[in-house]
């Protein structure tokens, strides 16, 4: 049974707050570890209106200490924000706090517009340019230490957290092959390269002492409900916040809307159905349908699904019915 886990954005709604929105992301991973989910990571993203999780290792944190057993983790930590001494104690704090139960996905992208960027980063280039070496380094701080090692992590050194690569592009496919680590790529709202992506990551990939064979993750975007009409209505708060996002107006996570025509341009439709095209959308059968379709054309190890619905209990039972699709899949092999 090919493992589903959740990414979460903790969506700030319209009409919402903050605090609001970190308490519904730990009420999201309750439901997903009741029902079976192995992982529950979140994003980093900066200086956007709809979403809370920007201190993503303090967000994990409220999230791991809210569950029991589910793996928390980034979906990822953008490292060229950052340097790797402070994402190795941060992320050794919270595998002290929480034994193995921490993930560390990272990204090479900014997370943000460049303004913001160039806020938290200051040399835009050389962070992003430094990434490979980045990574390295940060695995062998969260490594054994040795007795010539001059700067150690404390607390961080021996802990061995798990790192991803999580990629839109071959860059990091390349990369998490090389360096032999698992792979997630962001099919959810980058879908052109996935399949070559996965091509090249997997005939790449080296064989090292975190993993000895090719282990990929795929993401999409998801919303479940009693019928496919429901989910197409519930869908819609996704599609106006990525025209907006288009637009250069992102703002809070919207209310859904019965018709999306007054909200999107034909050319605006086209772009965003292009990007969610791998979204599965829909009641029980269809979302069955299609993610045994997905899961065919990829040959992925785990399914990883971001959910972005506004009203909370209609993105719980959205937990239940992905959970239930898989329980069926897993039936049907």
């Amino acid at each position: 049974m090919v493992p589903f886990s959740i990414l979460d954005l903790s969506p700030v709604t319209e009409g919402g707050t903050v605090a609001q929105s970190l308490e519904n992301s730990r009420r999201l991973a309750r439901e997903a570890e009741a029902h079976g989910y192995k992982r529950f990571w979140l994003a980093e993203h900066h200086g956007m209106l709809g979403i809370a999780s920007a201190a993503t290792s303090l967000v994990i944190q409220h999230v791991a200490a809210g569950t029991q057993k589910i793996r928390v983790g980034s979906g990822g930590i953008m490292l060229p924000n950052h340097s790797p001494l402070v994402i190795a104690e941060q992320f050794g704090t919270l595998a002290a706090l929480f034994p193995d139960r921490i993930d560390l996905g990272l990204g090479r992208a900014p997370g943000t517009d460049m303004r913001t960027a160039q806020a938290m980063r200051r040399n835009l280039d050389s962070a992003a340019n430094n990434f490979p070496q980045d990574v390295v380094e940060l695995m062998q701080l969260m490594g054994p230490t040795s007795p010539q090692q001059q700067v150690i992590a404390i607390p961080g050194a021996g802990t061995n957290v798990p790192v991803w690569l999580l990629g839109s592009s071959h860059y990091s496919a390349h990369l998490a092959g090389m360096l032999g680590l698992p792979f997630a790529f962001a099919s959810h709202f980058a879908p052109d390269m996935l399949l070559t992506a996965l091509e090249i990551y997997r005939e790449r990939f080296e064989p090292s002492q975190y993993l000895d064979k090719p282990h990929a993750m795929v993401g999409v975007m998801g919303a479940a409900a009693d019928t496919d009409a429901e989910a197409d209505y519930l869908f819609t708060s996704m599609q106006q916040s990525f025209v907006r996002l288009r637009r250069g107006t992102p703002g809070a996570f919207p209310a859904p809307v019965t018709d999306m025509e007054p909200h999107w341009s034909d050319g605006e439709r086209i772009n965003v159905e292009h990007t969610l095209q791998y979204a599965v959308v829909g009641g029980p059968d269809k979302i069955k349908r299609r993610i045994a379709d997905f899961l065919s054309i990829t040959k992925a190890d785990e399914l990883i699904v971001s959910m972005p619905i506004y009203d909370m209990d209609a993105r719980l039972k959205s937990v239940r019915l992905f959970a239930e699709a898989q329980q069926g899949l897993a039936l049907a092999a």
